[in-house]
C-alpha cells in the first residue's frame, strides 16, 4: 500500500523537530577539561616596597585532595605583615600537572588589623585561580605579584 509522499515528508520533518526539541532541552555536560577546582590557602606575607609571601594549600579536584605550596613576590607599593586565608576556584585544568606553575597578577589591597583580599590569577597554562578571603595585620599594596605554586 504505497503512502502520500507529502506525509511522509511531514512524518521526518516532525521527527527531526522532536530529535532537536529533545537535544536542546537535555542540560549540557561539563567537559573534563573545563572541570573547576576548589582552592584553599593561608599565606603569610611581608614587605617593605618589595614583598615576599609563602604558604601552602589545598586543591580538591575531581574528588582528589592535592596539597601545594605557594610562594611569591611583588614589586611596587608594600608596606607590612598579613596572615590570610583564601578560598576560591580554579578552572581551565586539564590534568593536575597544569595547576603547578607560575602565577601573575597585579593588584592591591589595605588592612588595619583585619581586612579582606581578592586575587585573580593566571598561569602560562591557561589555568585561572580566583580568591578571596579574610586578612589580619597591617598593609598597604599595590603591586605586580609573581606566585609560584608546586604540588606536594
Amino acid at each position: 500500500m504505497p503512502q502520500n509522499p507529502d506525509r511522509r515528508a511531514r512524518i521526518l520533518r516532525l521527527m527531526a523537530m522532536l530529535l532537536l526539541a529533545l537535544g536542546l532541552a537535555l542540560p549540557a555536560t561539563p567537559s573534563l577539561a573545563q572541570a573547576a577546582g576548589h582552592v584553599r590557602v593561608k599565606i603569610v606575607k611581608a614587605g617593605l616596597l618589595v614583598g615576599g609571601g609563602a604558604g601552602n594549600g589545598t586543591l580538591v579536584y575531581r574528588g582528589k585532595t592535592y596539597p601545594f605550596r605557594v610562594s611569591g613576590l611583588s614589586f611596587g607599593i608594600t608596606i607590612g605583615v598579613t596572615v590570610g586565608r583564601l578560598d576560591g576556584w580554579a578552572s581551565g585544568i586539564r590534568e593536575i600537572g597544569d595547576f603547578a606553575g607560575t602565577y601573575s597578577s597585579v593588584g592591591g589591597g589595605f588592612a588595619l588589623v583585619g581586612g579582606v583580599n581578592g586575587v585573580h590569577l593566571r598561569n602560562e597554562k591557561g589555568v585561572t585561580i580566583v580568591l578571596q578571603g579574610p586578612k589580619a595585620g597591617l598593609e598597604l599594596a599595590a603591586n605586580i605579584s609573581q606566585i609560584t605554586i608546586t604540588l606536594k
